[in-house]
């Protein structure tokens, strides 16, 4: 029977949210942190294909103000250059390729509070996809007749698709121009080119308070920024004069110099939105700057807003954890043609808010999923009958290609996904359970004593852990039969400097070595145990050779002999342990021949080595495998992305050293015969009819651990939300009706409050009759899962309340009613 232990006293400290940005392309979104860190998010249109792509650690002395993603030339791609504002008055580009933060434009001096990029008159979606995107999971209209009308007005929506597609041009000539809301009063203007700086254009006449808060018209004409001073002024961009200024207070519930314009929005209708410090949300017209609306259900300071693409929705959150939904109501929109009526009848309508965060929601942003999801979007799922309803939720009702979706963030490091045209219907989708997830490697059987050693990355430091298990009790949390608590001994701590963050670390299977990486260069170290002295641990620094660039992931051989390195400039080193010698260098490529060119495959994230020594699996961003023989020094084979998603978690099996394990974003398992360059015999048969109860397996796959055994050919799946055991040696079983319901009401209950509602069986419960695909679902976020031996296993988890306890921040007050 497998027994678990569990560590819970782990210390871990995810960084508030503090911007968001969607891509050109609507796909992808990014979302800047505190700590200087970058996350690159895929938009999905299912529940399980929600996946971090990329993670770039920025400078954690420079906080990020804004983000913008624009588009501007052949550099920026189909989804643009991602650009950032920053407190200390830089604006910084962040390079998807190399995966680095690049200053394009140095301090000038002052804050910069917010930047607005010049809106591209690009197409983003042609007619044809747009069409092929609703043919592909879009609800039918007349299938929501039954929702309240000002909820859900689908002809509206159709209407101002068509509006929307009608005004998007092509133009690429035109370099974007950014707008820079500076503390100064100032708002200054820079052009976005293929050059590596910004190019300088103009400054418009400072004000008398701090501009806040800038946003450009539809037609790029004309500027509205707003300050610290209560006004929102309407700019000519072409003579950089003032049109005219709006005396926001008169419409708020706060008046004077102390009233501050936080956030702003024009939008195609000829409507400005503002957002203030006293709780307003309001609605003005764009010619004369009249007030239309004047919304005041926030209960603290209004931080985004965001609209729909069609224009027709606006949203806002706030410091009061809210996130309300304001719609164009009915009677403004045109009867037959489609067409507005004037403007002076426009009247914007409260329609209700969510509160899904715990803190103060700091940045909103829409994004439309164009990737694939697997799961057939017409498959009718059998429920179990029973006493218990099903809850009324659930993501694929909502989430389909090509219909947008809200997300939000902010103080409590957490992402939520809500439907922007049903979003007080369903409740919004966590994102990410365990946000900045710390990276850990446990090591069995090292020389010291046979003593397991973890290995924790932090921030700033490595910590060396000795893991001792202690047999007793634990609480009902623990996901299987409980096998006591375990303690950790703390080994060794090793910091960086403190204007460095380490970007990655690893631990050799014998113990005697660790590494790490920061922005700067790798460090190797020797750990030693003293047979006397005071201190039981020495650490002794080792050099390594001067030309290793600093590196996006490492690892050792499994002899320990070798340390691996993916370094940035997108070549991968291998270098001996003992001699410090660099023994090769590997240029990843996608055909033969292709290792004496100059390097242009994506940066390497992943990598895996066999447990014979013999190959090395090399994952790169976007979910590319890369094949690498160790005693040939020769690449062996290139693998294209595998059902067109990222690879999330990989491994080779000790049971054959030949076979590669794979599990990608879109919840699918490979098994890999990388000798015969070829799917195996299990994938063959099985991976294009996994069960259904897998195929939503709750929360993204972040890691494998297999059995310490050369005879075992099961593998546990985990997510920060639930575990699965998958045995390659026995047959996989369709789904029956008992499956589907159990993994259907799993699925519900997690995403509808992240705790589990009912006991479920451990792993091993059942170990003579169990079947294959097994769920067991965690309380408490996971960050690590890892077999001790082949009967135990190590559970790394944290009850997300204590977290919580550990921000800055404070949550928002909520009054109890009777107290």
């Amino acid at each position: 029977m497998l027994k678990v232990h569990r560590i819970s006293s782990v210390e871990w400290n995810p960084s508030a949210v503090v911007a968001l940005a969607t891509s050109a392309d609507s796909s992808q979104v990014a979302a800047a942190r505190a700590d200087g860190s970058l996350e690159i998010w895929l938009v999905s249109p299912g529940s399980v294909g929600w996946h971090c792509q990329l993670t770039i650690h920025g400078d954690p002395n420079s906080r990020v103000s804004s983000l913008v993603w624009c588009r501007s030339g052949p550099r920026g791609g189909p989804l643009g250059r991602l650009l950032s504002s920053s407190i200390d008055g830089s604006v910084s580009e962040w390079d998807l390729f190399d995966l680095r933060q690049k200053r394009v434009l140095d301090s000038i001096g002052i804050s910069i509070w917010q930047i607005a990029a010049e809106p591209f008159n690009d197409l983003l979606l042609d007619r044809k996809q747009e069409i092929k995107s609703y043919e592909n999971g879009h609800a039918n209209p007349s299938s929501t007749s039954g929702v309240n009308e000002e909820e859900n007005s689908e002809s509206e929506d159709e209407d101002d698709d068509k509006d929307a597609l009608e005004i998007h041009e092509h133009n690429d000539a035109k370099n974007t121009r950014l707008a820079l809301a500076c503390d100064d009063g100032c708002v200054r203007i820079y052009s976005v080119s293929d050059a590596e700086k910004l190019t300088y254009s103009r400054t418009l006449p400072r004000v008398s308070g701090r501009t806040l808060s800038v946003t450009w018209s539809s037609d790029a004409t004309r500027i509205f920024s707003g300050s610290s001073d209560g006004f929102i002024r309407c700019w000519d961009v072409k003579l950089a004069h003032e049109i005219y200024r709006i005396t926001v207070g008169l419409g708020g519930l706060r008046s004077g110099s102390d009233l501050c314009i936080w956030s702003l929005l024009a939008l195609r209708c000829g409507t400005i939105v503002s957002g203030d410090s006293s709780g307003s949300v309001q609605f003005w017209d764009d010619k004369f700057g009249t007030l239309l609306q004047a919304h005041s259900y926030h209960k603290g300071d209004v931080n985004a807003l965001s609209a729909a693409p069609s224009h027709n929705r606006v949203f806002s959150a706030g410091s009061d954890g809210q996130v309300i939904l304001y719609k164009l109501s009915s009677e403004s929109v045109g009867s037959s043609d489609g067409k507005f009526v004037p403007e002076a009848i426009k009247k914007w309508i409260y329609v209700g808010y969510v509160r899904a965060h715990t803190h103060d929601v700091r940045a909103l942003t829409v994004a439309v999923p164009i990737s694939h999801e697997d799961l057939p979007p017409d498959e009718k799922v059998k429920r179990s009958r029973g006493p218990e309803k099903p809850l009324d939720f659930s993501y694929h009702k909502w989430a389909h290609l090509g219909v947008p979706m809200l997300i939000s963030a902010g103080d409590d490091t957490k992402l939520f996904a809500y439907s922007v045209k049903e979003f007080t219907k369903f409740s919004p989708h966590d994102i990410c359970p365990a946000p900045q997830r710390m990276p850990m490697q446990l090591v069995l059987k090292t020389v010291f004593n046979q003593t397991p050693l973890l290995l924790i990355q932090a921030a700033h430091w490595l910590d060396i852990y000795c893991v001792r298990l202690k047999n007793g009790t634990v609480s009902d949390t623990s996901p299987g039969p409980s096998g006591g608590v375990a303690s950790t001994d703390l080994v060794a701590r090793v910091k960086c400097k403190a204007s460095r963050k380490i970007i990655c670390s690893t631990i050799s299977s014998s113990g005697t070595s660790f590494a790490y990486s920061d922005h700067v260069k790798p460090n190797l170290f020797e750990l030693k145990r003293n047979k006397s002295g005071k201190s039981l641990w020495n650490v002794n620094k080792k050099k390594l050779p001067q030309e290793l660039p600093f590196a996006h992931y490492m690892v050792f051989s499994s002899d320990s002999s070798r340390l691996l390195l993916a370094g940035h400039d997108r070549r991968i080193y291998v270098v001996d342990v003992r001699s410090a010698e660099l023994v090769h260098a590997f240029t990843p490529c996608r055909k033969d021949g292709g290792e004496s060119l100059p390097p242009s495959e994506p940066p390497i994230t992943k990598m895996f080595t066999s447990t014979d020594g013999q190959w090395l699996a090399a994952v790169n961003c976007f979910g590319d495998v890369y094949i690498f023989n160790l005693e040939t020094l020769r690449q062996h084979w290139f693998i294209s992305r595998l059902d067109g998603a990222s690879v999330t978690a990989g491994g080779f099996t000790p049971q054959n050293s030949n076979v590669l394990i794979i599990c990608t974003s879109s919840n699918q398992v490979y098994a890999l015969d990388v000798e015969a360059k070829q799917l195996g015999e299990w994938s063959m048969r099985h991976t294009f009819s996994l069960p259904r109860r897998y195929q939503e397996f709750p929360g993204e796959v972040i890691g494998l651990s297999f059995q310490p055994s050369s005879s075992s050919s099961s593998v546990i799946v985990y997510s920060p939300r639930a575990m699965c055991m998958i045995d390659f040696g026995m047959p996989v079983d369709r789904d029956d009706d008992t499956d589907l319901a159990n993994g259907q009401g799993l699925t519900r209950k997690l995403h509808s409050n992240g705790a589990l509602k009912r006991k479920l069986h451990g792993l091993e419960a059942k170990h003579n009759g169990r079947r294959n695909f097994d769920f067991c679902a965690f309380r408490d976020p996971v960050l690590f899962v890892d077999h001790l031996s082949k009967n135990s296993l190590l559970v790394i988890d944290k009850p997300w309340l204590q977290v919580v306890d550990t921000f800055d921040a404070q949550p928002v007050h909520r009054h109890i009613f009777g107290t």
